[in-house]
């Protein structure tokens, strides 16, 4: 997988994570750790975008961060019913996936 499409796939997954939980915010239920972990994964899933931008080489332990950042969250967001956390899960599904893809063919 080339960097650039890592990195478009990481910002689809920010975008992604931050509609999920601003859409939370007016459930009527507690949708808190949702909430908690749509905003850990957008930044993280940010700040590797930010990394891979540049020609910084050593970026395995933050992409394995994101992996496991983005797994929570996609665990978190199917607990729940709502199309925006569904939609979330898959995004933060897809993106896992491209991180360990990428891990796998640059180690």
């Amino acid at each position: 997988m080339k960097k650039e499409i890592l990195i478009k796939v990481l910002y689809e997954c920010v975008a992604t994570c931050n509609s999920c939980a601003d859409a939370c915010l007016d459930e009527s239920m507690n949708m808190s750790n949702c909430i908690r972990l749509d905003n850990v994964c957008a930044t993280t899933c940010n700040a590797l975008a930010e990394v891979l931008s540049t020609n910084f080489k050593e970026v395995s332990g933050l992409i394995n961060y994101c992996f496991f950042v983005c797994q929570q969250c996609e665990k978190e967001c199917e607990k729940h019913d709502m199309i925006h956390c569904k939609e979330c899960a898959e995004t933060c599904k897809k993106c896992a996936q491209a991180c360990q893809e990428y891990l796998q063919e640059h180690e």
